[in-house]
C-alpha cells in the first residue's frame, strides 16, 4: 500500500506541473497577442526581444519630452503667464536648431568613435544626456531672471537673456545628439528586414513621449508660480538623466577593434564626400527637405487657422494635437507593415506626400464651407501623410547606408529634417502676418471665397501643396521603375 504522504507528494508534483503548462499557455497566448495588437511588436526577434527594444527606445521618450518642453510648455507659459515678448520666446525656442545641422557630424563621430570602453554610441549618447540635464538644470532659474520675476528683478537684463539663450541651445544640442545616435544604435542592433519596423517603433515612442509629457506637464502647471516652474522643469532634467542609463543599459557590447587608439580614420569631408555621390544621397536629403518643409509649415497656425476662421474654442482646437498624432502613428504602422513586406520605401514616402495634397485642400476649403469635419478629417490626414513620408525617407536612408555610416546618414537625414522643419515654422508666421497685413489694408482682392483674415493661412497651405509637388518631382527618379 502507498504511503499517503506519497500519493500527496505526487498530487503536488502534478498540480505544480499543470500550473506550469497553464502558465506557459497563457504566456504563449499574450506574446500572440502582443505582436497581433501592439503596435511594431513584431519588430522584436531571439537577438534583440520587445523588453530590450521598448527599453531603448526609451530615449526617443525623453527627446519627445524635452521637444514639448520648449515648443509647446514654455512657448505659452513665457509668453502668458511670465509676459515674456514674443519676439524673444521665438528667439529662444530657435536656438535648438541652430545645433541640426551639425547632426551628420555627430553621426560621423559616433561611427569612428575610439574608446578604452570599447563603445561608439554609448559615450555620445551619455554627452547628450548631460547636455540635456544641464540645460534642463538652469533653465528656470534663467527663465525667472528673463522675466525679471521677484528678486530676479534685481539682476541685468542681459544676464536673463544670455542665461536663457544657453539654456535652451544646450538642451537643443543634447536632444539632437541623443536621437542622431539612438538611432544608429537601434539601427546597429536590428536585423535589415526589421529595421522599417524598429524605426517605427522609435517613433511611435517619441509621439507617445509628446503626447504624455504635454497632459503631465499642463496639469502640474495649471496654478503657475516661480517655485511650481522649477520644480516641473528639475523634474524633467532628472528624469532624462534616468530614462536614458535605463535606455542605454547593456544595449551595446564592447569591441575590442574601438578600443585602438591611433587607428587610421576617415575624416569628416572625406567621409561625407564618398556619402554624398553614392545613390544619390543629395537627391534623397533634398526630397527629405523640401517633404518636411511641406508638413511643417502649418505646425503654429494650424490651431490659430481653427480659432480664427472656424471659431473653434480653445477645447476643440486643443484637440488638433491628439488628431495630428493620431494620424501619425496610424501613417507609421502602416507604412512599417508595408515596407517589412518590401514594399520600396520612397514609394512609401511618395505615396505620403500625395496624401498631403488633399489633406491640405480640405483644410483650406474647411474655412469657407465652415465644415469642423474637413478640418478634422484634413487634419488626421495630414499627420497621416506625414507619418507615411518620414518612415518612407528613414527607411530608405538606413537601407542605403553603408555599416561604417549608419551614424554620418542617419546624422544627413536629421539635419535636413530638422534644419528644414525650423525653416519652415519661421517662414509660415511671417508668411502668414504679412499676407494678413496687406489683405486687412485691401490690397487684395478678398471677394466671396475667403475673408481677410483666412487669406495669410490659406497662403502657407498653398505653399505646403506647392512644396508637396515639387518633392514628388525630387522623388521621381528614386522610384525604381519595375519592367513590365
Amino acid at each position: 500500500m502507498v504511503p499517503s504522504s506519497v500519493i500527496y507528494k505526487m498530487v503536488g508534483l502534478s498540480n505544480i506541473v499543470r500550473m506550469r503548462k497553464i502558465k506557459q499557455s497563457i504566456t504563449r497566448k499574450i506574446a500572440t497577442l502582443g505582436t497581433r495588437f501592439l503596435p511594431f511588436a513584431d519588430a522584436a526577434s531571439e537577438d534583440l526581444p520587445l523588453s530590450r527594444l521598448l527599453r531603448l527606445s526609451l530615449f526617443q521618450v525623453t527627446v519627445g519630452m524635452a521637444l514639448t518642453l520648449l515648443i509647446g510648455t514654455l512657448n505659452r507659459v513665457m509668453i502668458v503667464e511670465m509676459e515674456v515678448p514674443a519676439s524673444i520666446v521665438g528667439i529662444m525656442i530657435s536656438l535648438p536648431l541652430l545645433f541640426a545641422p551639425f547632426r551628420a557630424i555627430i553621426g560621423f563621430r559616433s561611427d569612428n568613435h575610439r574608446s578604452q570602453l570599447g563603445w561608439k554610441r554609448v559615450p555620445y549618447i551619455w554627452m547628450g544626456t548631460m547636455l540635456q540635464f544641464g540645460g534642463l538644470s538652469i533653465m528656470p532659474f534663467a527663465l525667472l531672471v528673463l522675466a525679471g520675476a521677484g528678486e530676479a528683478s534685481k539682476a541685468p537684463v542681459w544676464a536673463g537673456q544670455l542665461g536663457a539663450g544657453l539654456a535652451f541651445l544646450l538642451v537643443g544640442a543634447g536632444l539632437h545628439t541623443v536621437q542622431t545616435v539612438g538611432l544608429a544604435l537601434a539601427t546597429d542592433q536590428a536585423k535589415p528586414e526589421a529595421q522599417p519596423k524598429v524605426v517605427g517603433l522609435m517613433y511611435v515612442m517619441l509621439l507617445f513621449g509628446m503626447i504624455v509629457s504635454a497632459f503631465i506637464f499642463g496639469a502640474l502647471l495649471v496654478n503657475f508660480n516661480s517655485m511650481r516652474l522649477v520644480q516641473v522643469i528639475q523634474s524633467a532634467a532628472l528624469l532624462t538623466v534616468a530614462l536614458n542609463v535605463i535606455a542605454l543599459w547593456k544595449q551595446e557590447g564592447r569591441n575590442r577593434a574601438n578600443t585602438t587608439p591611433h587607428a587610421v580614420t576617415p575624416r569628416f569631408m572625406q567621409a561625407w564626400q564618398s556619402y554624398s555621390q553614392g545613390n544619390q544621397a543629395v537627391r534623397r536629403l533634398l526630397a527629405v527637405a523640401l517633404g518636411t518643409m511641406a508638413f511643417s509649415m502649418e505646425d503654429v497656425i494650424l490651431e490659430p487657422y481653427g480659432g480664427q476662421v472656424l471659431h473653434l474654442t480653445v477645447d476643440m482646437t486643443t484637440r488638433l494635437t491628439a488628431t495630428l498624432a493620431a494620424g501619425g502613428l496610424f501613417g507609421f504602422a502602416l507604412a512599417s507593415r508595408m515596407l517589412s513586406r518590401g514594399y520600396d520605401p520612397f514609394k512609401m514616402a511618395a505615396l505620403g506626400a500625395l496624401t498631403g495634397i488633399p489633406a491640405f485642400l480640405l483644410v483650406i476649403f474647411a474655412g469657407p464651407m465652415h465644415s469642423i469635419l474637413f478640418f478634422g478629417l484634413g487634419t488626421f490626414l495630414i499627420g497621416f501623410g506625414a507619418g507615411l513620408f518620414g518612415h518612407g525617407t528613414l527607411t530608405a536612408t538606413m537601407n542605403q547606408a553603408p555599416a561604417e555610416q549608419r551614424g554620418l546618414a542617419l546624422g544627413a537625414w536629421g539635419a535636413a529634417q530638422a534644419s528644414a522643419a525650423g525653416v519652415a515654422v519661421a517662414l509660415s508666421g511671417v508668411i502668414r502676418d504679412v499676407v494678413a497685413n496687406y489683405s486687412a489694408q485691401q490690397v487684395f482682392d478678398t471677394s466671396s471665397l475667403f475673408t481677410s483674415s483666412a487669406l495669410g493661412y490659406v497662403t502657407v497651405y498653398c505653399i505646403e501643396i506647392a512644396l508637396l509637388i515639387i518633392a514628388l518631382g525630387a522623388m521621381m527618379p528614386l522610384i525604381p521603375r519595375h519592367k513590365a
